[in-house]
This record gives structure tokens, C-alpha cells and sequence, in this order.
């Protein structure tokens, strides 16, 4: 009985690994048939032709660094190197772009056909016996301290990132409507062009204490949602059971996601999703010391907070933080990354979900065009067949509530580049900081594996890990809200003492 069902197994994933190869060489066909579609519907729209990342231009542009809006490149046997980028980016107020934190994930990403050209006959045929191994072993791999890795470092790139770049440094006026024809223009997409712009801030959710007399004892609480989220993951299910607490909440929307500004020039690096952070919340609220609570992406972001403000961090709490330790061998770690996190399967849906999103840049940004632009009928007929369920409706407006170019950029820039490094922060937090460091994870999530968890813990061994069971990566939070809440409320009083 044994033996057939391992004998079952290895046909499924020989099927799901031919059967994903074709269906994925049909899309590399189909996402650059999408690339001329847009880059005609771009310039009879707005009148413009709009760069990608799939087209290289023709003419590199070289500069020196006091010319206003251009890139200065080295270029030697074809290749060009980014020195530095200006002008002011407005969003931020920063003088350049830090372009270590620009992943080449954006602009290279091999087709099937490609990858399968380099290959040897030896390596064919490690492939094929690979293939009947789980290729979920995520916490088995054998990874490298690379003490010798900073987390500054030069990058080579194609021309293409040269045109991108140049298009995205261009001043803009944050007060006009800066959304493009393919994202939802709703009021609620677009109320940033009229509220956060006086300031540039992101939208906050802030709860305070119901005893407000008691100013002295009172503690800061900075929430951070996962990827394709909002403030709501929080707001509709801890908030509220943490109404009675001492203690004074925060929760985000972040940069691209939600009623948060989604500036048509950002890059989404991890400088502009912590800067707009401090600024919204830690400097407009006058933070000194906190606790932290994050979710999935968050997770990164928060260890970039951490990096900055590790003396002021009263605890740590990570849920589900997709860290995906980098082998010492590996020529090109975000690329690692990228394809664990999208490994181009059609089986499970997530991982198909996951793959189109992240290898399929045009296609991605039809998904967006076809869900996010009218999230409105979507979350209608969700209250209808749902009979307003509250629940659905506030996971909907989340999940559907953010434009392709924060989305595109946010995945890449952050889960692809930021988490090929993850090692770095967590060392970090490992020997400079004495704060405690907590970390949930639901049994059955299929979006970050488990073993994400205990690779963590495996770099912080101070780190608890609590595996929820029957619990995915949403309601690890959601339907249990009440006692997550009583949970956190014992790691800030035993973090507090």
C-alpha cells in the first residue's frame, strides 16, 4: 500500500512538471504578445509610450551626475553599470536611488525555453530524477553566514533597467491623478490625491487606549500588513478584540496598498516602504519605543525598521515570514528566491497564482486590470453571495485595492531582493538586539511554508516559534482574532517587565 501511494505520488509530480512546462512556454508567448498589446494601448491612451521591463531601449543614456533627471552608467563589452541616479525623488525627499535595493528579478527573468537551453545532458538528467523528489524541503538546504556580504553591493544590468529607471525618476506633482488607465480611478483607489498629499503620508489606523488617564503606562503597538493587504487585516480582527488594552495601536496602509499613496514613480524599494513608515508613524506620532507585529511581506519591512531603530524595538512578533535561506553555492540569490517563491507549477493553485505574478509582467498586469480595476463589482457580487459577510468584504477590499506598478515592483524589490539578504537582518537581530522575538505560523499555509519558520529560528535561537494547527496563512489571524489578541497581550507585558 506503501509503495502505490509513492508510486502515485511520483507520477503526479512527473505530470504536474510536464504539464506545468508547457502551460508556462504557452505563457512566455502569450505575455509578449500582452507587451505589444499595452505598449499600443499605453500611447493611444495616454499618449505616451510607457517603457517595461521586456524591451530594451536602443540608445543607452549616459550623463554626468549634476544633470537633472538622468542615470549615469559605466558600460564596458555591452554591459552597464548603474552609478548613481538624481534627480530629488520627490516621494521621499532623497537625493538618489539606492540601487542595491533594485532587484534584477524585474528586468531577468529567463523563459523555459532559455533556461532549458543552458542546460547539459547531465544536468537534464539531474532535473528528471529531482522530479520525483518533493521539492518542498525548504528548511533542509545547507546555507551560508556569507559574513562576507554587506548589504551594499554593485549589480551589473541591461539597458532595459537603464530606460526604466530614467522613466521613473521623473519629478512628479503628487497632488494631481497620477494612476494609469489600466487602475481603478474610485474614489476610495484614489483618495491619497486628496488627503495623505498634504503631507505625503500613509494612511494609519490608529486605536488608543480606552483609559486614556492613564498616559504613563502606555505602550506603542506598530502593526504591518502582508503582501497585496491592507490596515484592515488588522483593524477588523485584533483592533477590536485589544479595545480594552493599555495600549496605543497602529496600523498601515502600505505604500501602493490601500488608501496609502500609489505614486506612478516609486520603485517600492525597502528605503521608500520604511521611510514612509517613520514618517507617518514613528516622527507624526512621536514613537520612541515599540512593539512590532507583522505579517507575511511585513515581515521584511519590519526587520528594515529594525535595522534602524533596534533600541527602540520592545518586542518582535513575525507571522509567517517568508525567509528562504540562500545556499552558499547559489551564483544568483534572488533569482533563488524568486523561484521558490514562484516555482512555475501549476499545481498547487497558489503556486500557479504566484508564478504569474511574479515571471509575468504583462499578465500580471492584466490580472490587475481585469480584478483591481473593478474591485467594485467584484466586492458587490461578494456581498450578495456572502450576504455581507464582513469578513470576505474587508479580505476582498485588500486583496484587490492596489495597482500593478506598487504590486510589480513591491514583489520584486522586496520578497525577491530584500529576501535573498534576509540572513544579514536576522543576524542583526540576533547579536545587537535583546528584544524578544516571537513568530507564528499556520500548519497549512501554502503561501509561506512552515519551514520559513524554523529557518528563522535556526538564525535567532533565542526565537519561539508557535505552529498553529489547522491554520493557513490567513487565518492564522482571521476567526481566531480574539485569541491572537490575548497572545500578544502576554509577549508585550513579558517583553514590558
Amino acid at each position: 500500500m506503501g509503495a502505490m501511494k509513492t508510486r502515485s505520488a511520483s507520477v503526479g509530480r512527473w505530470v504536474n512538471e510536464v504539464v506545468s512546462f508547457f502551460v508556462f512556454c504557452l505563457l512566455d508567448i502569450v505575455d509578449s504578445l500582452l507587451c505589444l498589446l499595452y505598449k499600443t494601448a499605453d500611447y493611444l491612451l495616454e499618449s505616451e509610450w510607457k517603457p517595461c521591463y521586456c524591451l530594451s531601449p536602443k540608445k543607452l543614456i549616459t550623463t554626468t551626475t549634476t544633470t537633472k533627471g538622468n542615470i549615469v552608467v559605466s558600460h564596458n563589452n555591452g554591459e552597464s553599470k548603474i552609478l548613481t541616479v538624481s534627480p530629488l525623488q520627490q516621494l521621499s525627499g532623497r537625493s538618489k536611488i539606492e540601487l542595491e535595493e533594485i532587484s534584477e528579478t524585474l528586468y531577468s527573468r529567463p523563459s523555459l525555453l532559455y533556461d532549458l537551453s543552458k542546460l547539459s545532458i547531465n544536468d537534464l538528467a539531474r532535473r528528471l530524477v529531482s522530479v520525483t523528489r518533493s521539492n518542498s524541503e525548504c528548511g533542509e538546504t545547507k546555507t551560508s553566514k556569507r559574513k562576507g556580504r554587506t548589504l551594499m553591493s554593485k549589480f551589473t544590468v541591461s539597458f532595459t533597467v537603464v530606460e526604466m529607471l530614467q522613466g521613473k525618476i521623473k519629478p512628479q506633482n503628487l497632488s494631481r491623478q497620477v494612476s494609469r488607465w489600466s487602475d481603478c480611478d474610485c474614489g476610495f483607489c484614489t483618495c491619497w490625491t486628496s488627503t495623505c498629499v498634504k503631507d505625503q503620508s500613509l494612511f494609519v489606523k490608529t486605536q488608543l487606549p480606552k483609559a486614556k488617564g492613564n498616559i504613563t503606562g502606555r505602550e506603542d503597538v506598530l502593526f504591518i500588513h502582508g503582501f497585496i493587504s491592507s490596515s484592515a487585516f488588522w483593524t477588523e480582527t485584533v483592533f477590536p478584540s485589544l479595545l480594552n488594552s493599555n495600549y496605543r495601536l497602529f496600523a498601515v496602509d502600505l505604500l501602493g496598498f490601500g488608501k496609502s499613496p500609489k505614486p506612478a514613480d516609486s520603485l517600492y524599494t525597502m528605503r521608500e516602504h520604511v521611510d514612509m513608515i517613520e514618517k507617518s508613524v514613528l516622527l507624526k506620532h512621536n514613537v520612541k519605543s515599540f512593539h512590532i507585529v507583522a505579517h507575511s511581506l511585513g515581515c521584511i519591512l519590519a526587520l528594515g525598521l529594525v535595522s534602524r531603530h533596534g533600541g527602540s524595538i520592545k518586542s518582535l512578533t513575525l507571522l509567517a515570514p517568508p525567509y528562504h535561506p540562500v545556499p552558499e553555492t547559489e551564483a544568483e540569490p534572488r533569482q533563488y528566491v524568486m523561484r521558490k517563491v514562484a516555482p512555475r507549477r501549476v499545481w498547487p493553485p497558489i503556486a500557479f497564482g504566484a508564478s504569474m505574478a511574479c515571471w509575468y509582467e504583462h499578465i500580471s498586469r492584466t490580472i490587475c486590470l481585469l480584478i483591481c480595476k473593478n474591485h467594485r463589482l467584484w466586492q458587490f457580487l461578494a456581498k450578495l453571495i456572502t450576504r455581507n459577510n464582513r469578513t470576505i468584504n474587508f479580505l476582498i477590499e485588500g486583496f484587490m485595492c492596489h495597482t500593478h506598478n506598487a504590486a510589480w515592483h513591491t514583489l520584486h524589490n522586496i520578497i525577491c531582493g530584500i529576501g535573498s539578504k534576509l540572513d544579514l537582518y536576522l543576524d542583526m537581530v540576533r547579536d545587537n538586539l535583546k528584544c524578544h522575538v516571537f513568530i507564528f505560523h499556520g500548519r497549512d499555509d501554502e503561501v509561506v511554508p512552515v519551514e520559513c519558520s524554523y529557518n528563522v529560528q535556526t538564525r535567532i535561537p533565542r526565537a519561539r516559534v508557535k505552529v498553529v494547527e489547522n491554520k493557513d496563512h490567513i487565518t492564522l489571524v482571521v476567526g481566531r482574532q480574539d485569541e491572537f489578541a490575548r497572545e500578544l497581550e502576554e509577549i508585550w507585558k513579558s517583553s514590558s517587565c
